[in-house]
């Protein structure tokens, strides 16, 4: 497989031992129509991204080939897992967000606001208590038929009806949590800042704040290591620590779509990019 070197240089002082002057990238899968939504099982050790126009969620094993999950799965967008193992998946065509039981049950988790239907659900991710957050903007077509009249970002508890987190005024993008699940990050791809709320112990957020401002290029997925650092990406992958400030450019040859952090370790960071998947190793792990 393709190696590309990864050369970039240190915007700041790391809050980790990672070592960024030399990283090799691995391609993981090429000919996609569009990839989305990269998300590691970390119950079962398996990833699954989306193939959005194609309308298909797919699987990667180590050692085996990609392979097709799920065909017809409503224009996937971001996928996570939860610690039983099931996926939740935002279908942007289907206007809806879904839960795929272990034996391969799907159920609607979410598709409607007050009886509206929703924009186009489109990232997502679930904390270690089973509360599920999620984006809802609207991007190309799905802007022209939109039943609400603003962009939201929802939870969905373990127990209890849906509820409105926010109504950013530009459009929500990529979704991520603290390791210690206190901090809900999102980005905005509009406003080019990503935004945190902090979270209670029922999951309810407050004390909205733009936490990244004046991103150069449009921040779509976000990611957190288990040190606080958040990745997020725009024309490259950008890196900040948990106070914003920034701390390094991972340099891609276009640009990136959405990460996600993987394999056993969760010291490799998949990739969405156009028609490919990769993978690069870092000497950080994620936060589960």
């Amino acid at each position: 497989m393709r190696r590309v070197l990864l050369l970039a240089p240190v915007l700041g002082l790391l809050a980790f031992a990672q070592d960024f002057s030399e990283i090799k990238i691995e391609q993981l899968g090429k000919g996609y129509s569009y990839t989305e939504g990269p998300a590691w099982s970390v119950k079962d050790n398996y990833l699954i991204f989306s193939d959005t126009p194609a309308d298909r969620l797919m699987k990667w094993v180590p050692g085996h080939a990609v392979e097709v999950f799920r065909e017809k799965a409503g224009g996937p967008s971001g996928n996570a897992f939860d610690a039983e193992g099931r996926l939740y998946t935002c279908e942007t065509r289907e206007r809806r967000v879904t839960r795929t039981s272990k034996t391969g049950a799907v159920e609607v988790l979410a598709d409607k606001w007050e009886g509206k239907r929703l924009n186009a659900p489109n990232d997502i991710v679930v904390s270690k208590t089973g509360h599920v957050y999620f984006t809802d903007p609207a991007f190309g077509e799905q802007a022209d038929h939109r039943e609400l009249d603003f962009y939201g970002i929802y939870t969905v508890p373990p127990k209890g009806p849906m509820k409105l987190v926010a109504k950013p005024t530009g459009r929500p993008n990529g979704i991520a949590l603290s390791p210690n699940g206190k901090v809900l990050y999102v980005a905005n791809s509009d406003e080019r800042n990503v935004r945190a709320y902090d979270l209670d112990k029922n999951g309810d957020a407050s004390n909205e704040r733009v936490l990244v401002s004046g991103i150069a290029g449009i921040p779509g997925g976000i990611r957190v290591d288990d040190k606080g650092n958040l990745y997020v990406t725009t024309n490259h992958i950008e890196v900040y620590s948990a106070a914003g400030k920034p701390v390094h450019t991972i340099t891609m040859h276009t640009r990136p779509s959405n990460i996600g952090f993987g394999e056993p370790d969760l010291m490799t960071m998949f990739v969405t990019e156009g028609s490919f998947v990769y993978r690069m190793r870092l000497d950080v792990k994620g936060a589960y």
